[in-house]
């Protein structure tokens, strides 16, 4: 089984009615980001949110591409990490923006990882009642995950992305050069993402990713190029069918339900990044699986072996130090945005490429997978 050779961009549909919206993949495109925007603004006069970390590798590049284009952008620079998807960031980001005279016609771009493409988001969906925004991810995570699809949102001390909207972008920009500055732990924890897609529906991409997983994470940039299209490809077919999350949609939270309790618990702090988080509530998905009868245990094993090799943690235990009791953990996950009538949503799977949505599990069964993985 072969790397595809990488095309120079892909481009890829999002169809949503009057919310359509392209998808452009390729190598260099924040160079090309003025010419790709342009047509879609209302105005011409842009604000870019960025970070510390990502501003000084990608926010002179950009803003040189938007002059070419005759844009006129300022910026915005926020704190890097989780906890800037916050109400205290937002409120300072609106204050900034309403203070410089944003317009309803002026269009925010968000430049970086998932914390300022989901922050940035949700700021554009309330200000004013709603204006522009145009997504430029630069992690793996944020390329084939965050930054596609609408879903905006805050973190609070109840859980993650519990505030927020659907709002969709008017073009999504996913340059994999941007990848390769990335510490290869952020690279990981976005693999762990890719790795989501293939257990929802397609046996032969977790085929796929088995061999050259591996390439992908040592900088192969066809294989980033295919791994990216083929997860951003997966994501615009479930949310072009469900936009709202009302039904299949919600298979892409698959490990997100377990993964979302651990990042609770540790107060979304740097010690556990997303991606790690929900490469153990995946495996956790599956033992479930077993547990309940639904999925043969080799199935199980083999996504463990493969998140195994490529350095993904696959117990609680390895996430955190001191791992709490199961109840606790249980109590996190009761909150989640998926809760049905007190019923908390499952994304449970037969195997490896077979996944489906499950209300009717019991709490006990959930308690005792929790228990096995935390070696309580």
């Amino acid at each position: 089984m072969t790397i595809p050779p990488h095309s120079e961009e892909t481009s890829l549909l999002i169809p949503l009615g009057p919310r359509s919206y392209r998808l452009h993949i390729g190598a260099g495109l924040v160079d090309r980001a003025g010419v790709l925007v342009a047509p879609l603004l209302k105005q011409k006069r842009v604000f870019v949110i960025s970070d510390s970390h990502v501003a000084p590798l990608y926010l002179e590049r950009l803003q040189f591409s938007l002059s070419q284009e005759n844009i006129n952008s300022s910026y915005i620079i926020l704190p890097s990490g989780e906890q800037t998807k916050s109400f205290t960031i937002l409120e300072k980001l609106l204050d900034i923006l309403l203070a410089a005279r944003c317009e309803r016609r002026t269009a925010l771009v968000a430049l970086g990882g998932g914390v300022i493409g989901d922050l940035t988001g949700f700021a554009a969906a309330i200000l004013l009642r709603g204006i522009d925004i145009i997504q430029i991810p630069t992690t793996l995570l944020a390329q084939v995950d965050s930054a596609i699809g609408g879903k905006t949102g805050l973190n609070t001390t109840y859980g993650k992305n519990l505030i927020g909207a659907f709002y969709q972008p008017k073009i999504v920009i996913v340059d994999i050069t941007t990848l390769a500055t990335l510490p290869v732990r952020e690279i990981r924890a976005g693999y762990a993402e890719v790795v989501k897609y293939s257990c929802i529906d397609s046996q032969s991409f977790f085929n796929w990713l088995e061999i050259h997983g591996l390439q992908l994470l040592e900088g192969d940039i066809s294989a980033r190029h295919y791994a990216v299209r083929m997860s951003c490809a997966a994501k615009a077919r479930l949310v072009s069918d469900d936009e709202r999350e009302n039904g299949p949609r919600a298979l892409l939270n698959l490990g997100h339900t377990f993964g979302h309790a651990l990042e609770v618990e540790t107060g979304f702090g740097a010690e556990l990044r997303h991606g790690e988080a929900v490469s153990v509530g995946m495996v956790l998905a599956f033992d479930l699986s077993v547990r309940l009868g639904l999925c043969p245990a080799a199935e199980a094993e083999r996504l463990r072996s493969h998140l195994t090799a490529v350095g993904l943690p696959v117990t609680i235990r390895q996430v955190l130090a001191l791992p709490p009791e199961p109840a606790r953990l249980l109590a996190h996950m009761a909150r989640d945005k998926k809760v049905h009538d007190g019923r908390m949503t499952f994304v449970l799977a037969r195997g490896i490429g077979r996944s489906f949505l499950n209300r009717t599990v019991e709490k006990d069964q959930v308690l005792a997978v929790l228990a096995d993985s935390a070696g309580i």
